[in-house]
């Protein structure tokens, strides 16, 4: 038996965390450069502000209605899911984390009839101990739980956690669910099975797996089965990404090569991190860096590159020593750079690697500096430790804009720097 816990609005009640006054009140969270919605309060969603509409574009509904915004705080909610899932990991036999507000546990060590109690105890613990209000579905399958934690959020009378324990259960939650909501039916499967009438979870639940084999393949049919209470997918598979992403806007045009070079490295730094959390290695990294596509006032430039890395590697100097060496020769003087973007593919577990008779690099050696690197991170800040490239090469007083993006609505890194921790004037 599983238990999915899944923070409500997440990004949105970390913010609320350290804002009781916003309680109740709408509030939104904003991609980078403040450019569009990623989190919504239910107030928010009242008011009929859709995911990922761009906030220039709501402006006077904001004013209108008083709406609190906060530019993304990344370090923060990072540290607020590492609090939830250690109370789940410390409640649990086995524990899965899914995303950055979604966490399965399993439930087998208990009686069935102690399920929904010791959740109900979970989502009040997490709530008393880090101030987030959790839904907890609990099913025989992930899929399941999944609905069920749908249903605990929509409804107070579950107070936190909605079990689908039983064949009755399933019917009547799969009869409601559309097919759009279900886990692992994308756009194009739901619109493919729309078109056969399949509307719901229970009418795609009730069709023959031969059928579903046809429409949608195996990852179909593992999902159809999942609906069926068939505990088959394992999310380990899923968890582990075959490519890793790191992109921004700039909130103003770079033309500085070393601006451009600190750019690339910290998008660099960022997955490298990933793969290494995920025990992987890459050996192909591609970056790329555009004018705007907007403006016509300037000459259009795109870059990009592909670089075959000679082995697979998770070290971060190493592999942006290979994204600089192919990026310098390409790049191109007085362009106005609006974008750039590094992606890590052709990803393999650790343990999957093949060692190279040519390799003059001390593995051993380097494995242990960035081993030491990642945990002075981990206790003193993201920032502590950098690589060279990624110093700002120029003064504060510089012709180009030092800091490249716009956060005008960011809240303190209340729990992970020092200076900028809580202060409770009595």
């Amino acid at each position: 038996m599983y238990a999915l816990a899944d923070c409500n609005n997440f990004f949105v009640s970390c913010e609320r965390v350290f804002r009781p006054d916003l309680w109740n009140k709408p509030v939104l969270v904003l991609s980078g450069n403040d450019g569009c919605v990623i989190s919504r309060s239910n107030e928010a969603k009242a008011l009929g502000i859709k995911m990922g509409v761009p906030l220039y574009q709501i402006r006077d509904l904001v004013q209108k209605h008083q709406i609190a915004c906060f530019s993304s705080n990344f370090s923060l909610y990072g540290d607020l899911s590492h609090r939830v899932m250690s109370i789940l990991m410390r409640n649990t036999t086995r524990f899965e984390q899914y995303s950055i507000d979604e966490g399965f546990i399993t439930l087998n060590h208990l009686p069935p009839e102690q399920h929904k109690p010791f959740c109900e105890k979970l989502v009040r613990d997490i709530y008393q101990g880090v101030g987030i209000p959790v839904s907890m579905g609990i099913a025989p399958s992930k899929t399941l739980a999944k609905v069920a934690s749908k249903y605990a959020k929509k409804y107070p009378a579950y107070h936190g956690a909605c079990a689908i324990d039983t064949d009755n259960k399933r019917l009547k939650a799969l009869g409601t669910f559309d097919i759009t909501d279900v886990w692992g039916i994308g756009r194009k499967a739901s619109a493919k099975l729309t078109d056969y009438g399949i509307t719901t979870a229970l009418k795609f639940a009730s069709m023959n797996e031969r059928q579903v084999r046809t429409l949608l393949h195996k990852p179909g049919v593992l999902t159809w089965r999942e609906l069926n209470g068939i505990d088959c997918i394992d999310t380990s598979e899923i968890i582990a990404k075959q490519s890793i992403t790191t992109s921004r806007t700039f909130a103003h045009p770079i033309s500085d090569r070393r601006l451009l070079e600190q750019q690339l490295a910290n998008f660099c730094d960022s997955c490298a991190r990933k793969l290494r959390m995920q025990r992987s290695l890459c050996t192909q990294i591609i970056f790329y860096i555009h004018t705007s596509y907007f403006r016509t006032d300037i000459t259009p430039c795109h870059i990009a590159q592909t670089v075959n890395l000679p082995v697979a590697t998770d070290n971060t100097a190493e592999i942006l020593s290979y994204l600089l060496a192919a990026f310098r020769p390409l790049f191109r003087e007085n362009m106005q750079f609006k974008k750039a973007g590094v992606i890590f593919s052709r990803i393999i577990p650790a343990e999957a690697a093949m060692a190279d008779l040519f390799d003059t690099r001390d593995r051993t050696k380097h494995a242990a500096l960035q081993s030491t690197i990642d945990r002075i991170r981990s206790r003193q800040g993201r920032q502590s430790v950098l690589l060279g490239t990624q110093l700002s090469p120029l003064p504060p007083s510089g012709d180009e804009q030092s800091e490249p993006y716009i956060a005008e609505h960011q809240s303190p890194l209340y729990t992970t720097d020092i200076r900028q921790i809580l202060q409770i004037k009595i």
